[in-house]
């Protein structure tokens, strides 16, 4: 209802004749003003930005707990995967130096420091600019300054040359590497890597260089657009989803637009769970594409023997078949040249109760190796 006239002046002017200010005094009110919760439709929250207590883990830590006891991950953050395997991979040990070349969440990075401690030193990267302050910040609040945790925001590609500049001429102890997206980049639709909700059309890990997804789809050629589904993610439809996609052209802005686009080329060729997963590869196509994963990918690993003092340890978490199949395939090589001493030939899957706490575990694949001594 509407307040009339006369109520408006009862809350305004009237409010100062019955409480003047006292002018003697100009200290402010130190009590912050109370602010209303976020309102959303219906009975729980389902926009991103709507889940507040879910991204306020520290003020709300029961709403989190209850989110991860119904097996799923909270809005904006990132439960680390397999987190015991790979501290039992790479064995890190008081004193040593460590690379987080994927700094992500911190989830694996806090149990480093853990193991590091005292006078050992993690080496922590991520390019994606948005992401890396809020996680050192954390990071930062729980004690971990530096030199134990020195932050760099960086691809893994220029790692080398990251350790050169701190005078890590030797090497590290161990490096690990959670390849692909994160949970906080996947849930937050302005970042554009999702289609449960809408959003620009980006997909940039560093929305700040390069070209977004939109900008991408409307250079790339049909031939271009087909290589980036067959190579990055074996699309079946490849060639068909490329000629619809092309002629879209600066029409496809957003993540939605996309999906549905995918959608209704192939309603009439496959079924609903097929044409569903068909749109997830072209998400992830578009994603390594944009992001340019699988060269920075090959770039990392040939530099790598580099990066580790003999006998150090390094892990990799893969999330599909390219990037897995480029590790395997890089470990085998050092190897047989005897660069690496031993190398994992089976990789770690998260376990059932895992993949029931976090489904986001379930395509997870470890591989971890040791260079020689």
């Amino acid at each position: 209802m509407q307040a009339s006239p006369g109520r408006r002046s009862l809350r305004g002017l009237d409010e100062e004749h019955i409480h003047p200010p006292d002018m003697t005094d100009s200290v402010p009110d130190p009590t912050p003003a109370h602010r209303r919760r976020p309102r959303y439709r219906g009975t729980h929250p389902r926009r991103f930005e709507e889940k507040y207590k879910e991204l306020a883990p520290d003020k709300y830590p029961e709403q989190v707990e209850h989110v991860l006891q119904r097996g799923r991950t909270p809005a904006g953050q990132h439960v680390p995967i397999l987190a015991e395997e790979v501290l039992a991979a790479l064995a890190p040990r008081t004193g040593e130096r460590g690379v987080d070349a994927t700094l992500g969440g911190g989830g694996h990075a806090r149990r480093f420091l853990e193991a590091l401690a005292p006078g050992g030193q993690l080496l922590a990267l991520d390019v994606d600019p948005l992401e890396l302050s809020k996680t050192e910040a954390r990071l930062r609040q729980s004690g971990y300054g530096e030199p134990a945790l020195l932050v760099r925001r960086t691809n893994f590609a220029g790692l080398r040359g990251t350790l050169d500049e701190l005078g890590w001429q030797d090497g590290a102890d161990f490096v690990f590497a959670d390849l692909g997206v994160s949970s906080m980049q996947l849930d937050d639709p302005a970042r554009g890597f999702t289609f449960k909700f809408d959003g620009p059309l980006d997909m940039r890990m560093n929305p700040r260089r390069g070209l977004s997804a939109a900008q991408w789809l409307e250079r790339a050629s049909i031939e271009e657009l087909a290589s980036a589904l067959i190579d990055d993610s074996d699309e079946p439809h490849a060639r068909l989803i490329a000629r619809a996609l092309h002629g879209r052209r600066g029409v496809l802005a957003s993540t939605l637009a996309l999906a549905e686009a995918v959608r209704e080329t192939l309603a009439e060729r496959a079924g609903q769970e097929e044409t569903e997963l068909s749109v997830r590869r072209v998400f992830q196509a578009l994603r390594i594409e944009v992001n340019d994963e699988f060269g920075a990918l090959d770039a990392f690993l040939r530099q790598l023997p580099r990066c580790l003092r003999p006998g150090g340890r390094l892990a990799f978490l893969s999330f599909h078949s390219g990037e897995d199949r480029r590790v395997k395939k890089a470990f085998q090589q050092c190897e047989n040249d005897g660069t690496y001493a031993m190398v994992a030939h089976e990789v770690i899957r998260a376990s059932a109760a895992e993949q029931r706490a976090n489904p986001r575990s379930g395509p997870a694949k470890l591989r971890y190796a040791q260079r020689a001594g």
